[in-house]
């Protein structure tokens, strides 16, 4: 496995220094916060704070009763945000999400439209349930997530600053649903996989949460605090070692470029992972106390970051490949170079 390169000290000074510092005290109180009303999935917590420190988007994958909606809304509470929920239902339209507009009668009697804003415009939204709606009404999230405002009637409306859309997803019940298309999963930064959480957890779960009284979550930073630590992610240097790593991981994952792995897939990720695994390891790394990633961020956010990019084709699907395996191999071959 290749050595990161040592990083040259001018590309960090004394002001990135303190910020760091600081940002890393009021993340780790975040952290906490969070493990005081979420148990047992202390690696989702994290992805999902990696998420939104690399100002993206999320996509949480798991059955029902895992508290995806109770960690959004802790969220919500603990980073200071402004945050809404929406369910989504196949009879959603996407006024029902961006807004309308309505016919307002003023004291001369003269008629004019004004526009009522959805819920879309809030810091941290809720996608409750993604898949349930038509490809319509989910396409109305597209221009939202990727250049933050949406238009009305050839008006334009900025959404407030900074914004997040955390969807979930049910992977296990398909009846009534409609399949996120792929211009719309490249929006999401990460795919965030929920699993059981473990016996102590799920021990400390039924003590704590079926007694008078449950713990309620508590606000740890503000949004301007939020805020400059994004800000500061994209200011931290990255090693030519992480650079390649990641050049060489995400391009490896492109059916183009053939071998026995690109060989299995339908499709695979574009330009866009590339800037996203950039980001989520920056991110990682700062929630860590560091000033600057690893390869061993690379490898730890391959899948996130990759799976929901990527497609096997039929005979791949046939002889038992899972897009899971392929980017373990990936990131294996990448480690071997």
């Amino acid at each position: 496995m290749t050595t990161l390169q040592p990083l040259k000290t001018e590309h960090i000074t004394d002001a990135i220094l303190r910020l760091a510092e600081d940002s890393t005290a009021t993340l780790a109180k975040a952290r906490n916060a969070i493990g005081e009303v979420i148990f047992g999935q202390d690696a989702v917590v994290e992805q999902v704070l990696v998420t939104i420190l690399a100002g993206g988007h999320g996509l949480l994958v798991g059955v029902p009763g895992l508290a995806k909606t109770k960690l959004v809304e802790t969220l919500g509470t603990v980073l200071g945000l402004d945050a809404k929920r929406i369910q989504f239902t196949p009879d959603l339209m996407p006024t029902d999400i961006l807004g309308s507009e309505i016919l307002d009668d003023n004291t001369s009697g003269a008629r004019h439209f004004r526009f009522i804003k959805g819920p879309i415009f809030a810091q941290l939204l809720m996608a409750d349930e993604i898949n349930r709606a038509s490809p319509r009404t989910q396409s109305a999230l597209l221009q939202a997530m990727q250049e933050y405002h949406v238009t009305m009637a050839g008006e334009r409306y900025d959404l407030p600053q900074p914004f997040h859309v955390l969807a979930t997803q049910n992977p296990i019940e398909q009846e009534g649903t409609y399949p996120l298309p792929e211009a719309q999963l490249d929006r999401f930064l990460m795919q965030i996989d929920i699993g059981y959480p473990d016996k102590h957890a799920e021990r400390r779960m039924l003590i704590e949460t079926t007694g008078v009284e449950s713990v309620k979550p508590k606000a740890a930073l503000t949004c301007a605090e939020l805020i400059t630590a994004q800000r500061l992610v994209r200011r931290l240097p990255v090693g030519e070692t992480v650079v390649d790593a990641i050049l060489e991981l995400v391009r490896s994952a492109r059916p183009e470029n053939g071998g026995a792995l690109g060989n299995l897939l339908s499709w695979g990720p574009g330009p866009r992972a590339s800037q996203s695994l950039m980001l989520a390891v920056r991110a990682r790394a700062l929630l860590d106390g560091r000033l600057a990633p690893s390869v061993d961020d690379v490898i730890a956010l391959a899948g996130p970051v990759l799976k929901h990019r990527m497609a096997l084709n039929f005979s791949a699907r046939a002889a038992g490949h899972t897009i899971t395996q392929i980017i373990t191999d990936l990131t294996k071959e990448m480690v071997r170079l």
